[in-house]
């Protein structure tokens, strides 16, 4: 799997780690995963994320988190928004409001990653990474 989409990697290794109800996932440590991890754990959705690993072959252990005593998955869906066949951009007045606001966009903006949220209080837009809720 090379040159890959990282991001959509990334989720995908959540989703699947939720339904099996994993208590932690393990993704190549990237910049952007770090970051995305950062605004996962920021919002909430993740319990917390280390880096393990040597050198170029790093990567990030998420805990993932559940609620209640059936453990249902405190992030219920992750949608890979901008794709590098297709990549989706919006400007600040367009920033998406994800389920009225309950869930979050991640948006890889001028000033790094963050969600949809931050980046409309900040006055900026940028690619709309993924979907989150």
């Amino acid at each position: 799997m090379a040159a890959n989409d990282t991001i959509a990697d990334m989720l995908t290794r959540i989703r699947n780690s939720n339904l099996a109800r994993h208590p932690k996932t393990e993704v190549p440590a990237t910049k952007m995963t770090r970051a995305i991890a950062r605004v996962l754990k920021e919002e909430g959705f993740i319990t917390d994320f280390e880096e393990v690993g040597e050198g170029v072959k790093k990567n990030l252990v998420i805990a993932l988190k559940y609620k209640g005593k059936n453990r249902q998955p405190t992030v219920r869906k992750l949608k890979r928004v901008s794709k590098p066949g297709l990549r989706v951009y919006s400007n600040r007045q367009e920033l998406p409001r994800v389920l009225g606001g309950i869930g979050i966009a991640i948006i890889s903006t001028s000033k790094g990653i963050m969600t949809d949220r931050e980046a409309r209080r900040q006055g900026i837009g940028g690619e709309v990474l993924c979907y989150v809720w």
